[in-house]
């Protein structure tokens, strides 16, 4: 990230539909689908288009490209995952494969201006694209809002500021073109995305109406140390764009992401990590998303799944029923919940089974661990298996609660997504079998939670169980980029990095 002034800079029509990626691609609408649906009906202008932010044609720095092309296709992508293809299982309507492919850098009006690895590049060796530059040289003063809005540092330790800063994401964060889904991030969810260690106030950026003092608009930062080969680069991880529907046209995006580039930028950061459902110059690893229906009858009467031919519901229900449901039991003998005490082996495992398995993973500190992957009801899980004998952990899963708000469904109203988090099984990438073994009981755990459905990307070696626990190959990719930073290419399996 640099703080340099893009503001001559235009979007072409692909980074056009991205900064819409959030309103379209969402609930079982493909990129493909919005870009038939626009052919159809015109390009309408970017003001106009239902997104969870204002459209941005003129990012105005590096960390706003990073944002504007990165976090809200993120958000979208996430919700597409629930319901994209289940091919494999015949439980949802199946998509088309995307079939994007990257285009030629300088057909990239905006792409081609920024410091990332161009279309062509063939990176063989990790390092920066340009230099940080000193802090000094960082522009000290506030960028200047139009005259009704003022910023605000958002204190979400304040209740009241809390519930505002909910309020504000519930009714106006990522929803489905029909306005029929949209994300329902906790209170509690909100407060553990946003301040890890290392948090700071001033990260949690607001605009606010200078006469009503409501608050409008918000974006998140969080930093964080990603090892990325051989280096180890301490980033931030932007979150939570959003821009209150009825201000998409007052241009409040550019300059909320302008700011908080330059308050990043004052603390020495100049790179991030980001991901997008959309193609773009140029990614270092792909992934894909699978799901496993943990409630099927639910899912059918929601609209999102569909009884085959040649089955009845009992035969679907009966076919997807995980062992040991009826009594919520792991299979894993000497499994329980995880404690504080826990914290040292789990990163101990953590750092054994990322650096075995792959080649870019957060290097998480014991403080890290203890926030990210301490239970919190209703928004992380997570669990240890401890050998009797030794009293030693031999096993450790995670995974996270990112629910849905079903808006126009008589019978229902929420809908509950568990995303795999980390992992590290006993004998760590050699024992598949293990491995199957603590991800079955996971799905075991989040049934026990009352979830709907459980998703996971093929990162991380991930692809050796999926077929085992009937999970359905979805049609929804990620790609996975680093902002001024050339790394080599990393496949899929040999990637460790789970963004929430």
């Amino acid at each position: 990230m640099s703080n340099r002034d893009e503001d001559d800079v235009e979007l072409d029509d692909e980074e056009d539909e991205l900064a819409q990626d959030g309103g379209n691609a969402v609930a079982g609408t493909s990129a493909n689908a919005a870009k038939k649906k626009k052919k159809k009906k015109g390009k309408k202008k970017a003001a106009d288009v239902k997104t969870d932010a204002a459209p941005v044609e003129k990012p105005a720095s590096a960390l706003a490209s990073v944002q504007s092309q990165s976090q809200t296709p993120v958000s979208a992508n996430r919700l597409l995952s629930l319901f994209d293809s289940l091919a494999k299982q015949g439980l949802f309507e199946p998509e088309k494969e995307d079939k994007t492919v990257l285009k030629p850098t300088q057909e990239y009006k905006f792409w081609k201006t920024q410091p990332v690895v161009k279309t062509e590049e063939v990176v063989d060796v990790d390092g920066p694209i340009e230099e940080d530059v000193p802090v000094s040289e960082v522009q000290q003063t506030p960028y200047k809002l139009n005259d009704l809005f003022e910023w605000t540092s958002v204190d979400v330790n304040d209740e009241a500021q809390l519930k505002e800063t909910y309020q504000l994401l519930t009714e106006n964060y990522v929803e489905d073109k029909d306005a029929a889904f949209r994300f329902d991030y906790s209170r509690e969810f909100l407060k553990w995305a946003i301040q890890p260690p290392g948090w700071k106030k001033q990260w949690h950026l607001g605009v606010r109406a200078k006469e009503s003092k409501k608050l409008v608009a918000f974006i998140a930062g969080t930093p964080s140390d990603l090892k990325i080969h051989d280096s180890d680069r301490h980033i931030v991880d932007i979150n939570f764009l959003c821009i209150h529907k009825k201000l998409r046209s007052k241009r409040l995006a550019p300059v909320l992401i302008k700011e908080i580039t330059r308050l990043v930028n004052l603390e020495g950061i100049f790179q991030a990590a980001y991901t997008a459902g959309t193609a773009l110059p140029k990614p270092f690893s792909v992934c894909r998303y699978w799901h496993r229906s943990l409630n099927f009858k639910k899912l059918h009467e929601i609209g999102f799944s569909y009884l085959p031919r040649d089955q009845t519901m009992a035969g679907m229900i009966k076919r997807l029923k995980l062992p040991a449901v009826e009594f919520f039991e792991a299979q894993v003998p000497g499994t329980r919940a995880m404690q504080e005490k826990d914290v040292p082996q789990v990163k101990a495992l953590l750092a054994e089974f990322l650096s075995i398995r792959c080649d870019v993973y957060p290097n998480f500190t014991s403080d890290e661990v203890k926030h990210w992957f301490m239970p919190v009801p209703e928004v992380v899980y997570s669990y240890v298996v401890e050998d009797p004998e030794t009293g030693r952990l031999t096993d450790f899963y995670s995974f996270y609660n990112l629910p849905s708000s079903i808006l126009r469904n008589e019978k229902h109203n929420h809908l509950k997504a568990a995303y795999l988090f980390y992992y590290a099984p006993k004998g760590m990438a050699k024992d598949l079998n293990r491995t199957t073994a603590i991800i079955r009981d996971a799905m075991i755990q989040a049934v026990k939670n009352n979830f709907d459905v459980f998703n996971c990307l093929d990162l991380m070696g991930n692809d050796r169980f999926l077929e085992a626990l009937h999970f359905g190959k979805g049609d929804g990719q990620l790609n996975y980029y680093l902002f001024n930073y050339r790394c080599r290419a990393v496949r899929n399996e040999r990637l460790g990095l789970v963004l929430q």
